[in-house]
């Protein structure tokens, strides 16, 4: 069993003991950028992780205030994912390295609108990526999306 407690009081150590493993800022990706919510819809991103990472995943990211679950208002067998206000305020951190993979990657691969918004001030998209997900959308999708909301 893995111990919870962190190894210093570091605050890089304290950020890097919750998202420096490979699946972590994936799934607040997909819940920031793409509005997952679902496992289902977090076991088809394209990276492709398993079921039993997922979960566990999932369970570190709410033991350490990131995500919250509920279940689902139509389907009370299906559990709902969403990012609490710790997980929202991950957003700049989220935003800081896409950039840095979109800058120095030798082919990044992302949707021509995140290229497009990187003209954009870094503090305004930031800004209008928590209100997106605060209002039910993500940087992509919905009425309240960032891409919406910069026109792209």
């Amino acid at each position: 069993m893995k111990r919870e407690e962190n190894k210093s009081r570091c605050p890089i150590n304290f950020t890097v003991e919750i998202f420096g493993d490979t699946w972590s800022m994936l799934i607040v990706r997909d819940m920031a950028a793409l509005g997952k919510q679902t496992f289902g819809e977090f076991l088809e991103s394209e990276e492709r992780i398993g079921p039993s990472v997922l979960a566990d995943r999932l369970a570190h990211l709410e033991r350490k205030g990131i995500i919250r679950k509920r279940p689902s208002e139509t389907d009370k067998r299906k559990i709902i994912y969403s990012l609490t206000e710790n997980g929202l305020d991950v957003i700049p951190i989220l935003y800081e390295i896409a950039v840095y993979g979109s800058r120095h990657s030798p082919d990044p691969d992302a949707p021509d609108v995140w290229f497009k918004s990187l003209e954009f001030d870094k503090q305004i998209v930031v800004r209008l990526w928590r209100e997106a997900i605060q209002a039910g959308s993500s940087f992509f999708l919905g009425p309240d999306s960032v891409v919406s909301k910069l026109g792209l």
